[in-house]
């Protein structure tokens, strides 16, 4: 079979597919429109199509032709809360947008599910298609795992993959991937500092919370980088710093919240106990209360070695040895996909999309209202999933 052919002649329908929910970016676990457009497009393929009982997931089994194992194909269909500025044709009108490029992979693995079914009779196993809401924070992939996905072609699968596409740092259409951690775990420290409100100009008589929540800001820093290992980092940033109502008033409490990622579950573990003391003993110094609260979000998304070989391997001879491109360190972001690598053995795989003709060392990042997409990949991406599949599928 010449999936990659094949790939090409649904180009016009991957591009139509991918605009067509650009245009509606929905987010978080409900995407009722996402949805109905997936199903629509599997409509009259041979799969048994199931959806979520609490999510709006769409979950798909293709049968071969000859008995073999399962293998998971997912892609995610979530955007974010980010007003788009990209000023494309066919930009959304609201403030969600598609600024993950999550719409690229529901338009891939839709193309996959077509270009499988074509050649089902030659299929040695059944594919798993995993359609995910709420990756983007609401751990869609573990209410999936929850509502039965392992066992949804009634045998857990032997491997499982994923593309994520980049709009920045990797050049249009090729890909990455490496062995053992890719991604980062993702968790959430948030502060509320009490303090007693007061008069600006006397604040000998008040107790300062924003004072006291600037030096924990500034103490979580330090303590990161003399604590942990540059070979296994650890990164925090304050995101969000919330205090007070005028200018010349001390207010009761100063809020705010950080993102923490790491690459080990030793750094982690460290991590969430260390942030919660440093806060509570800066509080101590100053004389205010303190509600310090580490929530895991994501664990480290950790790709088998094997896995990602067989990946970076199909990419190579499929697509040609320059398309493939070895990724010698993790990234900081974070991926709900973690949940399915902890029990299924498989891989996480970037493919770089930046806008035709960009610097992709300049191109706005994922999670801008700027980032742009190549709708160029679409082919290659659908290949590739049903690459993986196939060659897994046939795997010894």
């Amino acid at each position: 079979m010449n999936l990659r052919d094949d790939a090409r002649g649904l180009s016009d329908d991957l591009v139509r597919l991918r605009r067509s929910l650009h245009r509606i970016p929905e987010t978080g676990l409900a995407l009722p429109r996402t949805q109905e457009a997936v199903l629509a497009e599997l409509d009259g393929l041979p799969l048994e199509v199931s959806t979520g009982e609490r999510l709006s997931s769409v979950t798909a089994v293709l049968r071969g032709g000859q008995p073999g194992p399962v293998v998971l194909l997912r892609g995610d269909m979530d955007a974010l809360p980010v007003t788009e500025r990209t000023g494309l044709d066919f930009a959304a009108d609201n403030d969600r947008m598609h600024a993950c490029g999550h719409d690229l992979h529901t338009a891939m693995l839709a193309g996959a599910a077509k270009l499988l079914s074509a050649h089902r009779d030659r299929l040695a196993g059944d594919v798993l298609f995993m359609f995910q809401p709420g990756e983007e924070s609401h751990d869609g992939a573990r209410h999936m795992l929850d509502e039965g996905l392992l066992d949804a072609a009634g045998q857990r699968p032997a491997a499982a993959y994923a593309l994520h596409v980049l709009s920045a740092g990797l050049p249009g259409g090729v890909f990455r991937t490496r062995g053992g951690p890719a991604l980062a775990a993702s968790n959430v420290l948030r502060v509320t500092v009490r303090g007693e409100g007061g008069h600006g100009s006397m604040p000998f008589r008040a107790k300062d919370p924003v004072q006291a929540a600037c030096a924990m800001v500034t103490a979580l820093q330090a303590w990161i980088t003399r604590t942990f290992d540059v070979f296994d980092p650890v990164v925090l940033t304050v995101g969000t710093f919330h205090a007070g109502t005028q200018q010349n008033v001390i207010p009761d409490t100063a809020v705010f919240e950080a993102t923490v990622r790491s690459f080990s579950d030793a750094a982690q573990a460290r991590v969430k106990d260390g942030t919660v003391e440093v806060c509570r003993g800066i509080a101590a110094a100053y004389g205010v209360g303190v509600d310090a609260d580490f929530a895991e979000v994501y664990p480290v998304t950790v790709n088998d070695h094997a896995e990602a070989d067989f990946a970076a391997n199909a990419v190579r001879e499929v697509l040609g040895e320059e398309r493939f491109a070895p990724m010698t360190q993790p990234l900081a972001g974070a991926e709900d996909f973690s949940r399915v690598l902890a029990e299924v053995p498989g891989a996480m795989i970037l493919l770089g999309a930046p806008p035709a003709g960009a610097d992709h060392e300049r191109s706005p990042n994922n999670h801008s209202p700027l980032a742009e997409f190549d709708d160029a990949v679409l082919a290659d991406g659908a290949t590739m999933y049903a690459e993986l599949a196939t060659r897994r599928l046939s795997k010894v």
